[in-house]
């Protein structure tokens, strides 16, 4: 199998990482959940109460981050500090449009991304991974669904987290999250001019990893 890039962008519980790790792994690709990094610049900001980026950046060179297959599935390590849940906090997730918007922080991480696809093989998700992470990339998806079912979406992983939510905040939370996304002016939420447009709102996990998994094997 031609080992490709493969790049999957879209606002906030669209579905991007649950979908890239399915089809990385009936694929055998390697996976990578870019926002996950950014949410361990987040946490690193909020921990050490800090919004000056080479602070973050010092603090992650000396605690990379880092991916491992665990029992439940893909951990995140800052350092030798297993972060995979406490990433996933509402207190991150309403902060992490700030930490990631900052372009020395993008910078840094968006060449630890490239370094690591540079060989191919690898499915990307993301907010700018078609447009400046893997802007090369063979195939690109923009996945996008409503509010509400992203809402429904986010809402039920939570609870089955035991993180408190509540979902009319929830609607609230994730529709600003697209407008700071879609509008900060470094690396914004855009659909790549050569992108495949997928709209889930509807739509099964299974039918949107069966639609890229038809697309790659037009590709390859």
């Amino acid at each position: 199998m031609k080992k490709i890039q493969i790049a999957v962008d879209g606002p906030a519980s669209s579905g991007k990482s649950t979908v890239a790790k399915i089809v990385a792994r009936d694929l055998d690709l390697i996976y990578l959940d870019t926002g996950a990094m950014y949410r361990a610049a987040t946490f690193v900001a909020l921990q050490k109460e800090t919004n000056k980026a080479e602070e973050i950046i010092d603090f992650i060179k000396r605690n990379p981050i880092s991916f491992m297959n665990g029992k439940s599935g893909q951990e995140v390590y800052l350092g030798l500090n297993n972060v995979t849940q406490v990433i996933r906090t509402n207190e991150v997730t309403n902060t992490v449009s700030k930490i990631s918007a900052m372009p020395e922080i993008r910078e840094f991480l968006v060449a630890e991304q490239q370094r690591i696809a540079h060989n191919g093989g690898i499915i990307m998700d993301g907010r700018d991974i078609g447009t400046v992470v893997l802007p090369e990339a063979e195939l690109k998806i923009f996945l996008v669904a409503s509010v509400d079912e992203r809402a429904e979406r986010r809402y039920k992983e939570n609870i089955e987290k035991g993180i408190p939510t509540n979902l009319e905040q929830l609607k609230e939370e994730i529709a600003k999250r697209d407008y700071k996304d879609s509008t900060r002016e470094i690396s914004p939420l855009k659909q790549a001019n050569d992108a495949v447009l997928l709209d889930s709102t509807g739509k099964t996990i299974e039918d949107v990893v069966l639609f890229i998994e038809e697309k790659v094997k037009a590709i390859v």
